[in-house]
């Protein structure tokens, strides 16, 4: 974990997009608190190519409501996120108070962004039907576990909660989830496969997980691999992919 025990900033990354072609981005909370959600709302502010923002509230918090109506005052906020890979309990997602935020939370064009993993994905596809009006997009596909070649029961409960059409991808986040050292484009295109023909281009978006992929790749090499493991699509398609999903999604202007 070396690659991040530094602070990453907006001119970090500046010179990683302009290799990779990059002209615009979304940025998404790493930390849960409001404090970091603002001061990414500020940095959208300076930068214009950060599109926007996908931030953290107290969802299931008391003064949800209220941190809402601050939050949603910065144009840049498009969605928020709960870091639910953390969470002990494997029902957090049905709790009766993040459901009531959840709700709330549709009162505006906001995206929920579902930051789980693998064995999460019973719940979450509880969670997505109990809020049909709610669009959610699904981070680092679920995190399967690549590393160790296993695709059940992750396929079979990726392919459950595609079919709810409230719910769009994240192609992301498959690097840290592969053997950081010696990964290839062969070890992730079983996952990328499945994804793709689960959810199609129209409701699938590309992510860097950046500064976390650094762990295992470089920024300009996971957006060559994404190439490679989309090469199949149409031009139409990777447009829709390797931007228009996300614009569509999250309400950019």
């Amino acid at each position: 974990m070396a690659p991040l025990q530094r602070d990453m900033l907006p001119q970090d990354l500046a010179p990683e997009l302009a290799t990779a072609a990059i002209n615009g981005v979304l940025t998404v909370q790493a930390r849960q608190t409001v404090e970091e959600t603002m001061w990414l709302l500020q940095m959208a502010n300076q930068f214009d190519w950060i599109r926007g923002v996908i931030g953290w509230a107290e969802i299931a918090g008391a003064n949800f409501c209220e941190e809402l109506e601050i939050l949603t005052s910065n144009k840049h906020l498009k969605g928020l996120r709960h870091v639910v890979q953390a969470e002990q309990d494997p029902k957090f997602l049905l709790r009766d108070a993040f459901s009531s935020g959840i709700r709330a939370l549709q009162s505006t064009s906001l995206v929920y962004d579902l930051l789980i993993v693998e064995h999460q994905l019973p719940n979450a596809i509880e969670f997505v039907r109990q809020h049909p009006n709610q669009l959610f997009v699904l981070d680092h596909i679920a995190k399967p576990k690549i590393a160790a070649g296993l695709l059940e029961p992750w396929r079979t409960n990726l392919r459950i909660l595609a079919k709810e059409q409230n719910v769009y991808c994240k192609l992301s986040g498959m690097v840290t989830e592969a053997a950081w050292d010696c990964w290839t484009i062969g070890d992730l295109r079983p996952y990328a496969d499945v994804v793709l023909e689960a959810f199609g281009p129209s409701r699938l978006m590309i992510g860097s997980d950046w500064p976390v992929c650094t762990v295992g790749t470089s920024y300009r090499r996971w957006f060559s691999t994404l190439e490679s493991l989309l090469q199949s699509l149409s031009q139409t398609e990777r447009e829709r992919v390797f931007g228009g999903t996300a614009i569509e999604a999250y309400r950019l202007s």
